[in-house]
């Protein structure tokens, strides 16, 4: 590669990273990252069906995910 491919990466690399950086500063002086208390009382607003809804759906998944595992045990697998 020549130089100015180099240089040309490198320079669009700091000004990027240097966005990010000034996008993260604004995020914190502006409060973006101040509410903790939201994800912690989440649970109280959701309705015990939703949250059945979503136990049972993890445990489907999980089901799935161990009859696979079984189901590759079973066969004589062997990568070529």
């Amino acid at each position: 590669m020549s130089s100015w491919v180099i240089g040309m990466m490198l320079g669009v690399s700091i000004f990027l990273g240097s966005i990010a950086v000034v996008a993260l500063i604004w995020a914190i002086k502006k409060g973006q990252f101040d509410d903790s208390e939201h994800f912690l009382n989440a649970v109280k607003f959701d309705s015990t069906d939703d949250l059945n809804d979503a136990y049972e759906k993890e445990q489907r998944v999980k089901e799935l995910k161990d009859k696979k595992k079984e189901s590759l045990r079973k066969k004589d697998y062997r990568p070529e």
